[in-house]
């Protein structure tokens, strides 16, 4: 998909509609289909039936005899976003199946063709990426109802009951909380969307537009760490760590599938894919950009591994951080002006980012490396874990990942003089 010439800077820029960031839902798809076509009914099938297909052993068998289907009738990009998730399911469960070690190295064609030739449309890699079991796997209980963990559920399931639902659905809230900041600011006159007025306020060094712009920005960061509290309540460590964590895991990184996963029928050697992971959102790297926060580049290091996540999101976001790349620079501008409540307003939105990945840490701590020490050695949570066990869902080691993409977002803060 092209990028979209549009500058940001511009009064006309339309974010919603160039870029597919929705004013209720951010950069979450908007009321997502529940249904596809009834010629693709075995896929939605089997995908609304996974953890019973896997714990009576019988998921395998039902994947192998699906026919091939051609995704010609997907007309649509919610038909083909709800194509794509449920493909990216039955991939999963189809590699990993009851969790227990007992891998699958080759995908079959009448799930591999189809799938590629998807995901090739979408601009999205063949597995099962965070556009897919975040942003685009939720509805409405009641559709007239509010955005709230009650009243939403997601579409499909892996085994571990609802850590799966909570998991999901708590990243989704995290991920409208945070976006509320890029969107439409309140006004009883206009809509004002706080990026084109953040550039237009630089370009027109208007301090007191972009201090109220920032302040938008720490505001909505801060209730995201508020809504990401949620997890310790509807997410279970042990269920995540033993079971959901197996099933989002990639084929990047991964020992089990050292040489990647065989898409038959499409490529002649396997291909190694990340798993989905809080590193492909948009919205964070978003605020990266917007801030100025440059990690520092290097091979595997977390400029390179962002660098790659990009690649796992929806094109448009992708040309959308990109778009942001280009426009003027708002910690330059904060700079040069000396002004110490801007300054203040720049710093909170910085000391925002650093306590919302702070809080990210101590889930991760929480929910990976405590269960993995318990794992080594039960009764001891002294010992540091490593091998894939100290790896997130993305293959990377997502300890040290997150410290240094907390530690350089802290080394952004500016200076007093």
């Amino acid at each position: 998909m092209a990028e979209v010439e549009v500058s940001p800077g511009d009064s006309s820029w339309e974010i919603t509609r160039e870029y597919h960031i929705d004013e209720d839902v951010g950069f979450a798809l908007p009321n997502p289909l529940e249904k596809l076509p009834d010629n693709y009914s075995a896929w939605m099938d089997i995908a609304g039936r996974l953890p019973d297909l896997i714990q009576m052993g019988q998921l395998r068998a039902e994947v192998e005899k699906l026919p091939m289907l051609s995704i010609d009738d997907l007309q649509g990009h919610k038909s083909q976003r709800l194509a794509h998730l449920a493909l990216g399911y039955i991939t999963m469960a189809y590699v990993w199946n009851k969790g227990n070690g007992d891998v699958c190295k080759i995908l079959p064609r009448n799930i591999a063709v189809p799938y590629c030739k998807l995901s090739e449309k979408l601009g999205l890699p063949p597995i099962l990426v965070y556009a897919d079991c975040v942003l685009a796997n939720w509805k409405k209980k009641d559709p007239n109802g509010p955005m709230t963990y009650e009243n939403m559920d997601i579409l499909f399931s892996f085994p571990g009951g609802d850590c799966g639902k909570g998991f999901f659905l708590v990243s989704l809230l995290v991920e409208i909380a945070a976006a509320s900041a890029i969107k439409v600011r309140p006004s009883t006159l206009e809509k004002l969307y706080v990026i084109p007025t953040i550039f237009r306020a630089v370009k027109q060094q208007d301090q007191d537009a972009l201090k109220r712009a920032l302040d938008d920005i720490a505001s909505s960061l801060k209730e995201a760490k508020t809504v990401f509290g949620q997890i310790h309540k509807y997410v279970d460590p042990k269920l995540f760590f033993n079971v959901l964590r197996i099933y989002l895991s990639g084929w990047k990184g991964n020992p089990q599938l050292s040489e990647g996963l065989l898409y038959e029928g499409v490529w002649d050697t396997p291909k190694m894919f990340a798993g989905g992971s809080a590193g492909q959102s948009s919205v964070f790297q978003c605020f990266d950009v917007l801030l100025g926060v440059q990690h520092k580049a290097g091979r595997e290091s977390a400029a390179e591994i962002l660098q790659e996540m990009r690649t796992y999101m929806p094109p448009v976001h992708r040309a959308f951080l990109h778009s942001l790349e280009s426009g003027p620079s708002v910690r330059k501008f904060v700079q040069s002006q000396g002004d110490a409540d801007l300054r203040k307003a720049y710093n909170e939105c910085v000391e925002a980012m650093v306590d919302l990945r702070s809080y990210h840490l101590g889930i991760v701590t929480k929910y990976i490396r405590n269960p993995a020490r318990q794992q080594l050695r039960p009764g001891n949570t002294s010992e540091e874990p490593s091998g894939p066990d100290s790896k997130g869902t993305g293959g990377t080691d997502i300890m040290n990942f997150l410290k240094t993409v907390k530690t350089t977002t802290q080394k952004s803060l500016l200076k007093d003089g």
